[in-house]
Formats: C-alpha cells, sequence, structure tokens
C-alpha cells in the first residue's frame, strides 16, 4: 500500500497530512499524532523439493491470479512466530506436506508491492492436498523450472545457481 493511498487515521479517522522526514515522505495524523510509516511487509517464500517425488518443485498457481502463473508458495508471517515456523505452517496449510529440512535461501525486496521476501528451501513429504487459496500446482525438475524474472522469481534463480544450474528465464505478459 503506498502512502497515497493510506489517507485517514486509524486511530481517529482524520485526514493524514503529508510530512517529509528522513528523505521520505510520510503521511501524519494531525489530530492525534499517529504516523502511517509505509514500511515493508514480511512475506515467507518456499522452494518446495518433493522429496518423495524424484526432487522436483512443486509450483503453485493461486485461485486469485488472473492469469496461469505458477510459482513459490507464499504467505504472510503470523504474530509471535518466527519465520522458520511461519513457512512450515504455509506450506502445512497450502500444500499439506511436512518439512523435513529447511533452509534460508535470501532475502529481497519487492518494491512494486511493499514487501520484504523471505525465501526458504523446504524438503518436503506427504501427499499433496491444496488449499482454497490455490487452484492447481505442478511438479518440475530443478533444471526444468523457468523463473521469473521478479520477487520470488529471483530468489529462485539464485538457488538453482547455488545448485549448480543456470536458470532459464520466462518472459511475464504485461498487465
Amino acid at each position: 500500500m503506498s502512502t497515497a493511498s493510506f489517507t485517514y487515521c486509524p486511530a481517529c479517522a482524520t485526514p493524514l497530512q503529508p510530512v517529509h522526514e528522513g528523505g521520505a515522505e510520510r503521511r501524519r495524523c494531525p489530530a492525534c499524532g499517529y504516523t502511517h510509516w509505509n514500511n515493508p511487509t514480511p512475506v515467507l517464500a518456499a522452494i518446495i523439493e518433493c522429496s518423495d517425488r524424484d526432487g522436483r518443485l512443486l509450483l503453485a498457481r493461486n485461485a486469485a491470479w488472473p492469469m496461469k502463473f505458477y510459482g513459490l508458495v507464499t504467505g504472510f508471517m503470523e504474530a509471535g512466530e518466527t519465520p522458520e515456523d511461519g513457512i512450515r505452517r504455509e506450506i502445512a496449510e497450502e500444500t499439506a506436506l511436512q518439512v523435513s529440512r529447511l533452509s534460508l535461501v535470501g532475502v529481497h525486496d519487492f518494491q512494486r508491492m511493499n514487501q520484504v521476501i523471505i525465501t526458504y528451501h523446504a524438503v518436503a513429504h506427504g501427499e499433496v492436498v491444496l488449499s482454497e487459496e490455490l487452484a492447481d500446482y505442478k511438479l518440475i525438475a530443478p533444471e526444468a523450472v523457468r523463473c521469473w524474472p521478479a520477487g520470488t522469481g529471483r530468489a529462485l534463480a539464485q538457488w538453482l545457481q547455488g545448485r549448480g544450474i543456470e536458470p532459464q528465464w520466462m518472459d511475464l505478459p504485461r498487465g
């Protein structure tokens, strides 16, 4: 959410006013002093390697996505959980898979959505049962996966390079 779209104070409903601090524009309530900092939201992502399916990667299609794009399983951290616990929970909730190993791949910015993505490699097993959030999934050998030039696609490319696999890139349609 950009600072321009956050226009009213959540504490007292007074219209927020723009202020410039530290080289950035913020919005502040003139009545109660509340400041909307517009900080990035942490998002968790998983490169899921299915140990009981020849090490193929699970890519999923979110039910809300307008195009037939398959990507990593992602989700938001909940209060009181660590990033590791959060991604284990997201994988279980969205796919019913159980994680046996987890390792950090990296942290990447996704400025278009004002997010910071924390990506993990998860070795998982079990029968895939999709939640209502996901419309479909496919299993792909790591060397055959095609990365996308944004957000989690860059994390996937980094992981592939770390395994000695040169990433293949797809072109995303505009819009």
